[in-house]
């Protein structure tokens, strides 16, 4: 494993994150290529959420440089920071949030950083 540092590592994750909602995307969209007009114009999963990536603790550099670059505000109530939305995907569907808390979880831990992808419906 290489030594990158923590700005390094939160670019590739989003990079991940962002590549990981697009393939899922494309693909839901081909199996789905009705949905759009029976729908009103979503063309994304119609369950609603929220997903985000739980940093923790608090204290380490990964954390530290999350707060310094203004990407976390606070911490959470529960302990360490969350990354809310890594993949930046504007849309509502859980399922395609989910997919790019999860691929930037993939790659904070493949560096040793602990993390955890988390959601819930709205």
């Amino acid at each position: 494993m290489e030594n990158k540092t923590p700005k390094e590592i939160h670019d590739e994750a989003v990079a991940e994150s962002k590549k990981a909602v697009n393939e899922f995307l494309t693909a839901w969209r081909k199996e789905n290529p009705d949905h759009q007009e029976k729908y009103g114009g979503m063309h994304e999963p119609l369950c609603c959420g929220f997903a985000w990536v739980k940093v923790r603790p608090a204290t380490t550099p990964f954390a530290r440089f999350l707060k310094k670059e203004g990407i976390v505000r606070y911490p959470s109530h529960n302990g360490g920071y969350d990354v809310y939305d890594p993949s930046g995907w504007v849309g509502q569907s859980i399922d395609v949030k989910e997919r790019g808390a999860e691929a930037y979880e993939k790659v904070l831990r493949k560096y040793g950083i602990t993390a955890y992808a988390m959601s819930r419906m709205d």
